[in-house]
């Protein structure tokens, strides 16, 4: 669902495309935000391409990372050591592949841990208005508390829904409807917040509505019908007034 109305503002990122941080959204009811992890709460996908790099490398597989990322991004675990190696792979297998790249990628990111600016705030501004905070990653429960130990939100999520869990990862919806009835909202009443394609896809598919965080693609990539705002970050949506916008 895309609102009518003109962008509250719009700003060209240094290096990149203009993003339109804002549409006006009008009286949209809102009651819950799901967040996927990877790129939209913290800033981990470069972190994410060099230990994919470094696991492909160490493996032989001979793929430009940035098509990893494009065949991955968004997939559970297995799903993405699948796409790598192929479907035959077993269960087993696939669980100790993954493991062993994500240790890569933690080795990684501990040195260069970092938010998506803005999120931490963002995060609790929205709790303070009422909405209830979720997030639906396609990420193992290690990476998530990973991350949220480092985050230090002030207060935890509502619910959190891991790839592990044997939920399909997106672009299926599963996830983000999972999240939606751990915390008890109809999904037109949430807003997913997204990085990346298949996540945009898998809101589309879900029927919620989106925000595209552009911090690895570029708004164009991250556009469709139902995206009610591009940012580049939860700065820019706290200086666009975005959560005055909804009703929760």
């Amino acid at each position: 669902m895309r609102t009518d109305g003109p962008p509250l503002g719009s700003k060209a990122p240094s290096g990149g495309s203009e993003v339109h941080e804002v549409t006006s959204v009008g009286a949209l009811p809102a009651r819950a935000l799901l967040f996927d992890m990877d790129g939209t709460m913290v800033d981990s996908m470069p972190a994410h391409a060099r230990s994919w790099e470094a696991f492909t490398r160490r493996h032989g597989i001979a793929m430009p990372v940035a098509e990893v990322l494009r065949r991955t991004t968004g997939r559970t675990g297995v799903e993405c050591i699948r796409e790598l190696f192929g479907p035959e792979v077993g269960e087993p297998r696939a669980l100790a592949l993954i493991a062993e790249k994500e240790t890569i990628y933690r080795e990684v990111f501990a040195r260069e841990f970092r938010e998506v600016a803005g999120f931490r705030a963002f995060a609790q501004q929205a709790l303070q208005r009422g909405l209830k905070i979720a997030v639906a990653t396609a990420g193992d429960r290690t990476n998530i508390a990973f991350a949220l130990e480092r985050l230090e939100l002030a207060q935890p999520p509502h619910a959190i829904v891991g790839g592990d869990e044997g939920l399909a990862g997106k672009p299926a919806p599963d996830l983000f409807l999972e999240a939606a009835r751990r915390v008890h909202t109809p999904a037109a009443e949430c807003i997913v917040f997204e990085d990346a394609p298949f996540g945009i896809e898998a809101a589309r598919r879900a029927g919620m509505r989106a925000v595209a965080v552009c911090t690895t693609h570029s708004p164009e990539e991250l556009a469709g019908p139902h995206v009610i705002a591009q940012a580049r970050n939860y700065q820019e949506l706290m200086n666009n007034d975005f959560l005055e916008s909804l009703h929760a």
